[in-house]
């Protein structure tokens, strides 16, 4: 008899196995088993026929057809150069002129979008490979409009080679030092909160070069803690920990003094611009134009509803304003980083009107015509052309969950060049002929297509069939779309993953993920769906030990325009915490959800949404992950925090919704995961909300990663950390 239910069950699970397919594992999504194919690095040449990328293995930059989408040449050959020799081609800039680029290697990170790399010159027609500098690696470097002259920076100096003269380098700026001045690159929370990494440029004619100084003595130092490790292995540190010391401004505290400053090339002179701006205010970016007399300077002031953009001549120092942009609450940072600046126009979207639109001015600033008129959001900007005065988008016009690649005239008329369901990304060719389509839906990995302005698919490029045939072999459950109203008669938009043998008649447990920032969105129609992305693998991981996974974007994400948006201003983590229990009351009144049962994690503003809802008071989370949480947003930058909450000064009541004074509330058996060298979050956060833990005689769980950053990965660091959440899940929620 036990021999015969031994056999029966042996059956039963390797039909079962059949049914479900093969399993995922941690360790196979942690090491990137499941990635989607890529194009990388893709460039409009400017022949307007077409487009160059790096090859797969990094060995060679190819030329591609528009038209065909076939092979044109190779432009680049790590094995067939004149010269100097690299093993990779990591990235490249291609001269204006397109026959010269930079090629970069052995680049080493700095903060998210900052890194120092080795540079080299390539000569397209002699294939000549020669160093950029000899001196040291570079930061940012920038082409002259004739592609003769190349300027970079060092250790917060800028630095210029001319290749008429043997590429000849000459230092401009002498006052840059670690932790007092800056030039041509941002701090660490311009970079951080205005997404760049380049504060320099050239003007038209190339004769002068145009910089943003930041002046960051007096912002306050944060020091990290560093220790030996592994991974790499810090060898200085084997005995005794450093110190990793840098200027991060928080809520309410000192920023960089920042200007505009020009160099005249051939007179050697520097001028400081005459440019209105407040004490405290911000230079988030600085753009040529096809005039030598004019480039344009952005400028915003510091509760950052308010954002200028001014014409300067770089000659005579005069700034003139163009367009100022006011209103309420504050300037999305997507507005002012989607500004397109064509030969004779400014494109800029802005919300001023409820919805993110587009308008279109003149380069003196005069307005020409609103270009979008619809309820929906505008958001990415691909280009206006001058010839036809087409403007090309991308856009949220049917869903918040989709989005469309537009385009519309000069007459006003709108046409959908992308009209397959899904996610889509463009690169357009310099002439808007053609466009490289990104697109993928929730269930479907990314495949890449050429399509022309009319919006006709011509050549199909990457499909990523095999990455397709790989997960078939996992028969994993689809992701599905779903709404509810809260009790406040708010409606939200959710996403739901069952398990592949899914059972109504059952009661599961459920893991809701989220991050819930502002303007945000997770619950998206695209393969990047998911609390780690990837088609959502870690989630379906998850799903596959048993549980519903869901997520819902509640009040305060993106693309249902400025009011949902901008309804948590001044008080952020108090609706989205209610949106996140409000979601698990919704989960409890379905009949195959075990109510009892339902965690909650996320990561950032994430884990800081995750500690709000477990401490919101109605207790429905059994159990709930924190990573590298904020707790407290006087701990925070400046940009980011006071963007959405102005100072702790102007706002106290504001700051005060924060975990720590909540946790007399908190309930539910907690995980909170950090990296000790988090330059983003501070370890400080999650330090002092552990103590108000201990105080309050709150139990809870920590992991802490040496020697990682606000990413949490390197070596087996992602693995691990992925287990220790599902671990956690599975014990308290099973």
């Amino acid at each position: 008899m036990k021999k015969l239910f031994i056999m029966c069950a042996a059956l039963f699970f390797a039909a079962n196995n059949i049914f479900s397919g093969n399993q995922l594992t941690l360790k196979d999504i942690a090491d990137g088993k499941f990635t989607a194919e890529y194009l990388s690095a893709v460039t409009p040449m400017t022949d307007a026929e077409s487009y160059a990328m790096i090859s797969k293995n990094g060995k060679k930059i190819i030329k591609y057809s528009y038209r065909t989408g076939k092979q044109v040449s190779v432009l680049l050959d790590v094995d067939n150069t004149v010269g100097e020799k690299i093993d990779k081609i990591e990235n490249y800039i291609m001269s204006p002129d397109g026959n010269k680029m930079l090629v970069q290697t052995n680049s080493k990170k700095i903060y998210r979008r900052s890194f120092t790399a080795d540079y080299y010159i390539y000569n397209i027609a002699d294939r000549k490979l020669e160093k950029l500098s000899d001196y040291g690696p570079q930061q940012s470097p920038v082409w002259s409009p004739d592609g003769m002259k190349v300027a970079f920076v060092r250790d917060n100096n800028i630095y210029l080679v001319k290749l008429l003269y043997g590429n000849s380098e000459s230092q401009v700026t002498k006052d840059g030092k670690r932790n007092e001045v800056i030039n041509g690159i941002p701090d660490w929370v311009n970079e951080e909160e205005f997404g760049f990494n380049s504060a320099l440029t050239f003007n038209a004619d190339g004769s002068m070069l145009c910089w943003i100084r930041y002046d960051e003595k007096d912002v306050p130092t944060y020091s990290l803690q560093m220790f030996k490790g592994l991974v790499p292995e810090n060898k200085e540190y084997a005995e005794y920990p450093g110190l990793y010391s840098y200027k991060y401004p928080k809520a309410g505290q000192k920023n960089s003094t920042v200007s505009v400053l020009s160099y005249d090339i051939q007179a050697h002179q520097t001028r400081t611009m005459q440019l209105q701006l407040d004490s405290d205010g911000y230079i988030p970016r600085i753009k040529s134009t096809s005039d030598a007399q004019k480039i344009i300077v952005y400028t915003m002031n510091r509760h950052q509803d308010q954002l200028c953009l001014y014409g300067v001549n770089p000659r005579s120092t005069v700034c003139k304003l163009l367009i100022k942009e006011s209103v309420p609450k504050y300037v999305k940072e997507e507005a002012m980083s989607n500004i397109y600046i064509s030969s004779n126009h400014i494109l800029m979207p802005s919300d001023r009107n409820g919805f993110m639109q587009l308008y279109l001015y003149s380069m003196t600033g005069q307005l020409q015509r609103k270009v979008t008129n619809g309820q929906y959001d505008v958001t990415d900007v691909y280009g206006y052309d001058e010839q036809t005065g087409d403007v090309y988008y991308q856009a949220a016009g049917k869903n918040p969950m989709n989005r469309e690649v537009y385009v519309t005239g000069k007459n006003g008329k709108t046409e959908c060049l992308t009209p397959r369901e899904g996610w889509n990304n463009a690169v357009f060719s310099s002439d808007y002929k053609y466009f490289v389509n990104q697109w993928s839906d929730r269930n479907t990995p990314f495949e890449y297509s050429i399509y022309s302005n009319s919006g006709k698919k011509t050549v199909s490029l990457i499909t990523n069939d095999e990455l397709k045939k790989k997960l078939a072999e996992y028969n994993l459950p689809s992701k599905e779309f779903f709404s509810f109203k809260t009790s406040e008669g708010v409606q939200l938009n959710g996403v739901m993953i069952k398990p592949i043998n899914f059972d109504a008649s059952k009661k599961y447990p459920v893991i809701m993920w989220q991050y819930s920032g502002p303007g945000s969105q997770q619950v998206i129609n695209s393969w990047n769906i998911g609390s780690m992305g990837q088609g959502a693998l870690l989630d379906q991981y998850l799903v596959q030990q048993g549980f519903i996974l869901v997520c819902v974007d509640g009040r305060g994400t993106g693309a249902r325009g400025a009011e949902f948006e901008k309804c948590t201003y001044l008080k952020i983590g108090d609706l989205e915490s209610k949106d996140q229990v409000e979601t698990a009351l919704y989960l409890g009144t379905l009949p195959y959800v075990d109510k009892n049962n339902i965690g909650i994690w996320g990561w950032s503003f994430g884990g800081f949404n995750t500690l709000m809802s477990m401490s919101e008071g109605r207790k429905v989370f059994k159990a709930g992950v924190a990573v590298a949480p904020p707790t407290d947003w006087r701990f925070y930058d400046t940009v980011y925090t006071e963007r959405y909450m102005r100072t702790p000064k102007e706002n106290p009541s504001g700051y005060d919704v924060n975990p720590i004074k909540r946790v007399d509330n908190m309930s539910g058996e907690l995980l909170i995961c950090q990296g000790l060298a988090d330059d983003n979050v501070h370890p400080q956060n999650v330090f002092e909300y552990t103590e108000a833990l201990v105080q309050a005689d709150k139990d809870f769980k920590m992991n802490v990663y040496t020697n990682r950053n606000h990413s949490i990965y390197g070596g087996n660091t992602r693995n691990h950390i992925y287990r220790q959440i599902a671990q956690f899940f599975i014990k308290n929620l099973k």
